[in-house]
């Protein structure tokens, strides 16, 4: 049986591409191995093995971390996947370009959590090698249907069909930004079942994400841009250099 943390990861996941344009491009002008942080069930990770790409994912989430490696191998692609905390990385070894799709700098815990970050990764780069990293717009002043999706995610597996549907944006004490999503699946036989998870994304933009770097040993290079869709938020990608 499928775990809950790989359905509900692919339900909210799975379907977005508007990103995979930006990291192709990053991927083959990097010339070398890629980190994939915060690779889930392997959505990016995947498409870029598959275009020959020397891919390494890691995910706090053993499970999905897992399914990712279950994926690959179906698939007959070589990617290696570690369940690890992007905070405290120790790889052995380096990487050309380390990327962190779909707001995962967000996910940190705030700055202290995006500075063992930033150290972690550096630690796996060479001089010239790259971070680049996705940060939803702001949200600051943006009315809740502007924020979020129009409508639900679908997605149907094993005769189940599992939906969610963002229902609440809140402000959080330390500068969060909790968005509640209600989960519904419909088994087969018609039964229902729901519940309530909340996802917490830490405020941060771009330029605070390039002030912590230049920290921690990376030069700031141009931002990327990736734009909204009907469904999605865009994304600016702060984009560093190992120095």
């Amino acid at each position: 049986m499928t775990d809950d943390a790989v359905i509900w990861h692919d339900v909210e996941c799975a379907a977005y591409h508007a990103d995979l344009g930006l990291w192709h491009e990053l991927a083959s002008a990097a010339s070398g191995p890629v980190l994939d942080i915060g690779c889930g069930t392997g959505r990016v990770a995947l498409d870029l093995a598959a275009r020959g790409h020397d891919l390494t994912g890691v995910d706090s989430e053993p499970a999905l971390v897992a399914e990712l490696s279950t994926r690959a191998r179906a698939r007959a692609l070589r990617v290696r996947a570690h369940a690890l905390d992007a905070r405290v990385l120790e790889l052995g070894r380096t990487f050309a370009l380390a990327i962190a799709p779909m707001q995962v700098a967000q996910l940190l815990g705030g700055p202290e959590g995006r500075a063992a970050m930033l150290a972690a990764v550096r630690r796996h780069l060479p001089l010239g090698g790259r971070l680049a990293a996705a940060l939803a717009d702001p949200f600051e002043g943006l009315a809740i249907d502007c924020v979020l999706p129009p409508l639900p995610d679908v997605r149907e597996a094993g005769g189940w069909v599992y939906q969610s549907t963002p229902i609440t944006v809140r402000d959080e004490p330390g500068g969060a930004l909790a968005i509640d999503r209600l989960r519904e699946a419909v088994s087969p036989d018609g039964r229902h079942s729901d519940s309530v998870a909340t996802i917490r994304l830490d405020r941060v933009d771009a330029p605070t994400l390039e002030r912590e770097a230049s920290e921690h040993g990376f030069r700031v290079l141009p931002a990327r841009r990736v734009p909204e869709t009907e469904a999605y938020v865009g994304s600016t990608v702060v984009m560093l250099e190992a120095a």
